[in-house]
C-alpha cells in the first residue's frame, strides 16, 4: 500500500484521511479517498505497463491531479480509456485532465445525465473550491455489455439497471475476481438511491453477487469482500419497510424517517441520506417508473432538516 498526497478539503469540512493506493492484483490498483464521505470517491486503474483503463476521476482539479500522481507512480503509463460508473460529478469532474488523450466511456444514460448535470457539484456546495472543471461527458457509450481489453485483461463493463442511478456502470475483472462497483455500494455509508431506485439497486446487488467477485472496491469507503453486499442489502430494505409503513399514514418522507430513525444502521455515515431514500422509495409506491426524476432541491431540504438543520457537508 502507498500513500498519495492531496491536497486539504474545501472549506465546508476537514479533511478526514490521506487517499492511498492499493495494489489487488497484477497491473490492477484501487484508489481509495478515506473516510468515502460526500465526494471522497474511490477510483482504479487496469494496467499492464503498456496501456492503462482508469476507472473514475474525482471531485475536485487538484484530487484527480493526486489520483493522476498516484497512477503514475505505480508504474502504469497516463490512460488510454477512462470508465465512468455513473454521471455524479465526484466521478466524472475530473474527467477533463485525462482527455483527449483518453476516451471516455460510459453508459448511454450515463452520457446524457453528465451533459444534464452540468457543474451540479457547484450549486449543491458553492463554497467548496472545485477547481477548473470542463464537463466532460462519455464519448463512447454502450447500452447493456461492452468488454474491452487491457493487455491480456478482461475488462468487462455491465450496465446492472436503474439501480444508483439510471446509467450505472459495474467494471468486474473476472480473471482477478475484482470488481468496481461504483456507488451501488457504499462501505461503511448510508446508500444513496433518490437518482436512480431502490427496487433496481437490491436487484442489482443481487447481480452483484452472481459475479463471485472475492474483493469489492466499492464507490465510496474502503475495500471490502462480498459481504458487504448483505449490509447494503439489509440497510434497503430498511428503507422499504419505513416507507411502506409510512405511506399508509400519510406521513411524509421526512416525517417517516424521523419517526423511524436510522435504526440498526445509526453507525454508518451520512445517515442523513435515509430520508432522500425514502422519497425513492415513496415514488416508487406510488407507481412512478426507477429513476423518474424527483425534486432534488426538496430531497436535500429534508436531508438538511434531518441532520438537524445543518448543512450536508462535502469533504472535497
Amino acid at each position: 500500500m502507498t500513500s498519495a498526497s492531496a491536497a486539504e478539503a474545501g472549506e465546508s469540512a476537514p479533511a478526514p484521511g490521506e487517499p492511498y493506493t492499493e495494489e489487488l492484483a497484477g497491473g490492477v490498483h484501487a484508489y481509495i479517498q478515506p473516510d468515502g464521505g460526500w465526494c471522497l470517491s474511490n477510483a482504479g486503474w487496469i494496467s499492464d505497463g503498456g496501456e492503462t483503463l482508469l476507472v473514475d476521476t474525482a471531485a475536485t482539479e487538484r484530487r484527480t491531479r493526486a489520483l493522476r500522481t498516484a497512477l503514475v507512480a505505480s508504474g502504469a503509463p497516463l490512460p488510454a480509456t477512462v470508465v465512468n460508473t455513473h454521471h455524479h460529478g465526484d466521478h466524472t469532474y475530473g474527467n477533463a485532465l485525462f482527455t483527449p488523450g483518453a476516451t471516455v466511456v460510459g453508459h448511454e444514460t450515463c452520457r446524457r445525465e453528465t451533459l444534464a448535470a452540468g457543474h451540479q457539484l457547484h450549486e449543491i456546495w458553492p463554497g467548496v473550491d472545485f477547481g477548473d472543471i470542463r464537463i466532460t461527458a462519455p464519448t463512447l457509450t454502450y447500452r447493456d455489455e461492452l468488454t474491452l481489453h487491457v493487455g491480456r485483461t478482461e475488462v468487462r463493463l455491465l450496465h446492472p439497471g436503474v439501480a444508483h442511478t439510471a446509467g450505472d456502470t459495474v467494471v468486474w475483472l473476472p480473471e482477478q475476481s475484482v470488481v468496481f462497483t461504483g456507488d451501488i455500494v457504499f462501505h461503511r455509508g448510508t446508500p444513496f438511491v433518490p437518482m436512480g431506485s431502490l427496487s433496481g439497486s437490491l436487484h442489482a446487488l443481487d447481480r452483484l453477487r452472481a459475479l463471485g467477485a472475492h474483493t469489492v472496491v466499492p464507490g465510496h469507503g474502503p475495500l471490502a469482500g462480498p459481504e458487504v453486499y448483505d449490509t447494503v442489502e439489509r440497510c434497503l430494505r430498511y428503507v422499504d419497510e419505513v416507507a411502506r409503513a409510512a405511506h399508509g399514514r400519510g406521513l411524509t418522507p421526512l416525517e417517516a424517517a424521523r419517526e423511524a430513525g436510522p435504526g440498526e444502521f445509526a453507525e454508518l455515515a451520512e445517515s442523513e441520506r435515509l430520508v432522500a431514500n425514502v422519497h425513492r422509495a415513496y415514488a416508487e409506491l406510488e407507481g412512478r417508473p426507477p429513476g423518474d426524476p424527483l425534486d432534488i432541491l426538496s430531497v436535500w431540504a429534508d436531508m438538511e432538516q434531518l441532520n438537524g438543520g445543518r448543512p450536508v457537508a462535502c469533504h472535497a
